[in-house]
C-alpha cells in the first residue's frame, strides 16, 4: 500500500512538472509575441495616405473629415481672403513689398495642404524647397535623399516634380506615425535641433511629449537660414515672443538674417511670424499643466457603437467639447466654458485690430519722415519701433487660436504691439512737426489711404492702392524668398 501511494505520488509528481513546464513554454511565448511589436506590413518608406485606408478604417474616415469646410467666428476652414472686411483687411499694407501682401489665406484642412502650396501666389520660380517642408509626406524622405540641399533647391523645379514623382500625399499618417508599427515620431529635423539647442532632451521623449512634439514640429515660428534656407526656429532664448524677437535680434542677426522683407511703406526691415501655435501653447495654462496638443484637438471617441479611437479630425475643440474638454472640465458646465471661450476670443481679437491699426498708420507716418527729409539716425529709430510694434502684432496674428492657447500672454504682446507703434508714432511726430508737415492732412491721408485698401475688389491689386503720390514706394519689390 505504501509502495502504492509512493508510486501514485511520483506519477502525479512528474505530471505537475510536465504541465508546469509546458505552461511555462506558453507563458514564454506570449511573452515573446508581446515583446515584438505588430507591424502593419507597409514599407517603413510608404508615403501614400491611401495605404493606411484599409488598415485603419475608423482613423481613416475620421481623417477624412478634415475636408469638410466651415466657416467659424474667428477662423474655420473655408478658403477665404485673409484681406476680407470682417477678417484683416490692413494685410496689404503691413505685408506690402512682401508676397504675404499679394494672396494670404484662412487655413483649410491639413488634406488641402498641397493643393494650397501648389495654387498660391506666394509660390514663385524663386521659391525653395523649405516652402514645401509641411505641405508633404514625401518630405522625410526626401530630406533623406537629398541631405541639406533640399532646403534651397527649387521648388517649382526641382522639389514639386520630385514629390509627385515620389507619390505624395498632404499632410497625413506617415508625418506623424512609422508605417511599419504606427509609433509616433518627429519627421521634420528642425524640430529636435531646436529643442536640442534650447537644452531639452529628446532621447526619450513620453507618449505625452509625442502628443504635442507630432504637431509642434510644423505648428511653430520659424525663419529660412541666410546660408542655406533651412527652416529653422528660434527659440534658443525661449518661446516668449519678446524673447524670439530678442533671438532675432542677435543670433539670427550674427548668422546672416536679418529680415524677411523690406517694407514697401516705411522701408523697414521686417520680420514675418508663422504659425507659432506650439510656443504660445507651451507658454499658456494648458500647455503648463501637460495637457499635450492630442488631448484638445485629437480627442479620443467611441465610433461604430463602441471601439475608441483617436479622432483624427484636427479641428477646433469647440467643435467636439464633450470628448475634448469635457474629459477634463466634466460635462455639466461646457456651455459656460465655451461662453467662456468665446468671451477670451472676442477681446483678443478686437485687441488684435486695434494693435493692427496702429502699427498700420506708424508705417505711414514713418514713410512721412522719409519723404520730409528727417535725419537717417532719427527715421531708423522709428523703423525699429515699426518693427517690433509689427512682430508683437503679427505673431499672435500668425497664431490660429484667437488667442486662447495663452489668453494672457497674448493680451501681453498685443498691448507690448501698440506700446512700441505708438513710439514709432511720437518719435515721427516730434520730427515731423519740426519740419512743418501739417499733422492733421497727414492723418487724413492715411484714412483716405486705408479706405483705398479697402474700397478695392481685386484682392492681388490691394497691396498696389497702398501707395501713391503722398505715400510714395520707399522700397522696391526686392526678390526675397517668402515663406508659406
Amino acid at each position: 500500500m505504501g509502495r502504492f501511494r509512493n508510486g501514485a505520488y511520483l506519477l502525479l509528481l512528474a505530471l505537475i512538472l510536465i504541465i508546469t513546464g509546458c505552461s511555462s513554454n506558453v507563458s514564454n511565448e506570449k511573452t515573446a509575441s508581446a515583446a515584438g511589436k505588430k507591424t502593419t506590413g507597409l514599407s517603413a518608406d510608404e508615403i501614400s495616405n491611401e495605404a493606411f485606408k484599409d488598415l485603419f478604417p475608423l482613423q481613416y474616415n475620421s481623417y477624412k473629415k478634415n475636408e469638410k469646410m466651415e466657416d467659424t467666428t474667428y477662423g474655420g476652414s473655408v478658403k477665404r481672403s485673409k484681406y476680407d472686411a470682417d477678417k484683416e483687411p490692413l494685410l496689404p499694407i503691413l505685408f506690402n513689398g512682401y508676397g504675404f501682401a499679394t494672396e494670404y489665406n484662412e487655413e483649410r484642412g491639413h488634406t488641402y495642404a498641397l493643393e494650397d502650396i501648389r495654387n498660391v501666389k506666394r509660390i514663385t520660380d524663386k521659391s525653395v524647397g523649405s516652402c514645401y517642408t509641411c505641405k508633404s509626406t514625401a518630405v522625410p524622405k526626401m530630406i533623406e535623399e537629398m541631405g541639406d540641399s533640399y532646403w534651397g533647391a527649387n521648388f517649382n523645379k526641382d522639389i514639386w516634380p520630385k514629390g509627385v514623382e515620389m507619390g505624395h500625399s498632404p499632410i497625413g499618417c506617415s508625418d506623424c506615425h512609422d508605417p511599419k508599427t504606427m509609433d509616433l515620431r518627429v519627421t521634420r529635423p528642425s524640430f529636435y535641433k531646436a529643442l536640442e539647442a534650447k537644452g531639452v532632451d529628446t532621447s526619450n521623449p513620453t507618449k505625452n511629449d509625442m502628443r504635442s512634439y507630432v504637431c509642434g514640429q510644423c505648428h511653430v515660428e520659424y525663419y529660412f537660414a541666410a546660408d542655406t534656407s533651412e527652416v529653422t526656429f528660434p527659440w534658443t532664448k525661449g518661446f516668449k515672443p519678446e524673447e524670439m524677437y530678442e533671438y532675432y535680434s542677435t543670433i539670427a542677426k550674427e548668422k546672416g538674417f536679418e529680415k524677411d522683407w523690406i517694407s514697401n511703406i516705411s522701408g523697414t526691415p521686417m520680420l514675418k511670424s508663422q504659425h507659432p501655435e506650439y510656443e504660445t501653447h507651451s507658454s499658456g495654462t494648458h500647455g503648463k499643466a501637460n495637457v499635450s496638443c492630442a488631448d484638445c484637438h485629437m480627442p479620443y471617441e467611441r465610433v461604430d457603437g463602441k471601439r475608441k479611437i483617436t479622432s483624427h479630425w484636427w479641428t477646433s475643440p469647440l467643435k467636439t467639447m464633450q470628448t475634448s474638454c469635457g474629459q477634463c472640465h466634466g460635462d455639466r458646465d461646457l456651455d459656460k466654458l465655451k461662453d467662456r471661450v468665446l468671451e477670451i476670443q472676442e477681446a483678443n481679437v478686437s485687441a488684435l485690430h486695434e494693435a493692427q491699426d496702429i502699427s498700420t498708420t506708424s508705417h505711414y507716418y514713418v514713410n512721412k519722415m522719409i519723404t520730409s527729409g528727417v535725419s537717417q539716425d532719427k527715421i531708423k529709430q522709428a523703423q525699429e519701433f515699426v518693427r517690433k510694434g509689427q512682430w508683437f502684432w503679427d505673431i499672435v496674428a500668425a497664431e490660429n487660436s484667437a488667442g486662447f492657447h495663452n489668453p494672457q500672454g497674448s493680451m501681453d504682446s498685443l498691448r507690448e504691439s501698440g506700446v512700441q507703434s505708438n513710439k514709432a508714432i511720437r518719435l515721427a511726430t516730434e520730427e515731423l512737426v519740426k519740419k512743418g508737415v501739417n499733422m492733421e492732412e497727414l492723418d487724413k491721408e492715411i484714412e483716405k489711404v486705408k479706405k483705398a485698401v479697402l474700397d478695392e475688389k481685386v484682392n492681388d491689386k490691394k497691396k498696389d492702392a497702398a501707395v501713391n503720390s503722398y505715400f510714395p514706394a520707399q522700397a522696391p519689390v526686392v526678390p526675397v524668398v517668402p515663406k508659406k
